[in-house]
């Protein structure tokens, strides 16, 4: 199978999003698949080493200077699909490059898939400080853009509780982004290693870790577990907060840990390279988070993929995934945090290999690739039948319709010039009905 995934966020970008994309291209690939990226250029990258990932001109988005949005390119990517004979076209952004995704896809008429990766009301603040798009609005935007879509992915329960709520009304099926196990199991990182980063970070082996992991923006809510340290350092004073990461909110988080007292108890290390996380997932004895903004969050099944239990704000995606008090402790309303840190770490049990196994596989790589190819197959095979179904009934009403047999073999020879000058303007430029959509989507 050829397929197409179309993103305006791809490596060297650092986000779940480009986590997910690049798993899921790697498993389709390992069973034979073959899989083209259409993305935006970076500043230093405009064209990729990989063949198959191809960039298109881009500038930087004017609410997040560190993501990128494409400005031109829709032909390119319209003649690499049809040259390839693309089977599936598979989106991954409701923005620029998810129309062009579209639009092809419904040109050239091949199925098209979606994911619903972000949950855009609790970023709509950042577009004008949440003066033009209200968090409202977002609904009707969601619902019109997915109307013709063949079927979207939900990552979680909760994505589909969502998009349920919007009345988006075509097929979905919940499909969790699964990651490569291996990073994470790591049998090679020993227990000194452990010890020698825990010392490099000033926490002693007796002392409680805590690891934060993410980019760090508001949306994050690191600054909730930053408030509730003063008040579990009172009950379990041995303990250290270690954020990992980089973003736009660091200098505000900085603030609040001066003006909390709690410098001794909190370390910010920046990015760290991604060989480097499942050592400091490792090193942690809970991986906490309390952002309310993940539809997901590949983080929470890394942690527990290194061995790690999570600490985390509960929702229908982590009721499903921590599911027993071994893998973690959730909590509800951000006036329990606190209380939910002491819990966890006075009454965790050790992990039991076989029930970590069983989780293990339902969050794996492979079990993802398998679970989208599947959808795939069912959308080619549903879009074949429909087009047989289809030339059925129109070869059998001509079959019986003597007069407009006649009038179309009267009216061959025109057709046949007309025809053939339309498909040579298609081979020397983009089709006039992708030039109609995108100036109406951009007007």
């Amino acid at each position: 199978m050829k397929i197409g995934f179309f993103t305006d966020t791809y490596f060297p970008q650092v986000s779940g999003v480009a986590t997910s994309i690049r798993t899921l291209k790697e498993e389709l690939e390992k069973a034979g698949h073959e899989v083209f990226i259409f993305t935006a250029t970076e500043k230093n990258i405009k064209v990729d080493e990989d063949p198959t990932i191809v960039r298109l001109p881009s500038v930087p988005f004017i609410a997040f200077t560190d993501r990128r949005m494409v400005y031109s390119g829709l032909n390119t990517a319209y003649q690499i699909v049809k040259e390839h004979h693309l089977d599936i076209i598979h989106t991954h952004t409701e923005f620029v490059m998810g129309t062009f995704g579209y639009m092809i896809a419904r040109e050239l008429g091949i199925p098209i898939v979606h994911t619903y990766h972000t949950h855009y009301e609790d970023y709509v603040h950042y577009i004008a400080k949440g003066r033009l798009i209200k968090p409202s609005m977002v609904k009707y935007f969601v619902k019109d853009y997915l109307r013709n879509y063949d079927a979207v992915i939900c990552p979680s329960r909760i994505v589909q509780n969502i998009l349920d709520g919007y009345q988006v009304m075509i097929q979905k099926r919940i499909i969790p982004t699964g990651i490569e196990l291996n990073q994470y199991l790591r049998p090679d990182l020993t227990k000194e290693d452990v010890m020698r980063l825990r010392a490099d970070l000033g926490i002693k082996e007796s002392d409680t870790m805590l690891l934060s992991l993410s980019r760090i923006s508001y949306e994050k809510n690191i600054q909730a577990v930053l408030k509730a340290l003063p008040q579990v350092l009172k009950e379990t004073p041995d303990l250290t907060l270690v954020v990992v990461g980089d973003g736009p909110y660091l200098p505000d988080l900085k603030d609040q840990v001066r003006d909390l007292g709690i410098e001794d108890s909190v370390r910010f290390t920046g990015m760290v390279e991604q060989s480097q996380t499942a050592l400091y997932y490792k090193a942690a004895d809970f991986f906490i988070s309390a952002s309310t903004s993940e539809t997901q969050g590949l983080t929470y099944t890394e942690s527990l993929a290194s061995g790690t239990p999570v600490i985390a704000h509960g929702n229908p995606y982590l009721d499903d995934l921590i599911d027993q008090p071994m893998f973690g402790c959730l909590y509800y309303d951000e006036e329990q945090l606190a209380e939910t840190i002491i819990k966890a770490i006075t009454t965790t049990p050790q992990m039991s290999q076989m029930q970590l196994d069983d989780k293990l596989y339902s969050i794996s790589a492979e079990q993802f690739g398998k679970s989208v190819y599947e959808l795939y197959l069912d959308l080619i095979i549903s879009k074949d039948y429909k087009v047989e179904r289809s030339s059925f009934f129109r070869d059998s009403k001509r079959k019986y319709t003597h007069i407009t047999v006649m009038r179309q073999t009267m009216s061959a020879p025109s057709r046949v010039v007309k025809g053939t000058a339309k498909t040579s303007v298609r081979m020397l430029k983009t089709p006039k009905r992708l030039v109609d959509s995108l100036r109406d989507f951009f007007d």
